[in-house]
């Protein structure tokens, strides 16, 4: 006969298999999601969609965070905290130890990257709506650095590195549920 603390433990044992089992499951489904949307996204990067207007408001901070190191900075501020504060995240849960939650913001920096090169691109066009109205980054510090009419070779590759990334994201996130299961639970 067991004691009830042995059947306690064995309890907690068996439930933490269970959640495990379902944790991986709701993770395979995050990862086909990010698949799935990421492919949407890769078809038709300039069109808006949901993830947009937190991305929109993340790139107008960093002009006030960057503020401070004068208008080249300012100007860069707006896409660069839009790959800092999804790395903060990358970065934040690797360190934990959530190797697969650290893949959902890497893909969440290739998703900014695809839209910073639809930024870029439109940089001798400036056809985009701006929020206020007011100058467009890329082409001013394009101007500045006199490469201006680079803007669409400057896009080209930051869309490719958006591409590496989400397919980093995809790609380690089931090797990672792969590696914590003996089952294959393909996304």
């Amino acid at each position: 006969m067991t004691s009830t603390r042995e059947s306690m433990r064995a309890g907690i044992e068996v439930g933490t298999s269970i959640r495990s089992s379902n944790d991986r499951r709701w993770r395979a489904a995050l990862t086909l999601m990010l698949l799935v949307y990421g492919l949407i996204c890769l078809k038709n990067p300039g069109e808006y969609r949901w993830i947009d207007s937190l991305d929109l408001a993340i790139h107008e901070t960093g002009h006030l965070v960057f503020g401070f190191g004068g208008e080249t900075l300012m100007l860069l501020g707006g896409t660069l905290f839009q790959l800092i504060v999804p790395a903060a995240f990358v970065v934040a849960l690797w360190r934990a130890g959530d190797r697969h939650g650290a893949t959902v913001p890497l893909w969440w920096m290739g998703q900014n990257c695809w839209n910073i090169s639809v930024y870029v691109r439109d940089a001798r066009a400036q056809e985009l709506p701006l929020v206020g109205g007011g100058e467009h980054d890329w082409a001013v510090l394009l101007a500045n650095w006199d490469r201006l009419n680079q803007d669409v070779a400057l896009a080209n590759a930051v869309h490719l590195v958006g591409v590496v990334l989400y397919l980093a994201a995809i790609v380690g996130g089931s090797l990672w549920l792969r590696q914590t299961s003996g089952e294959r639970i393909t996304p």
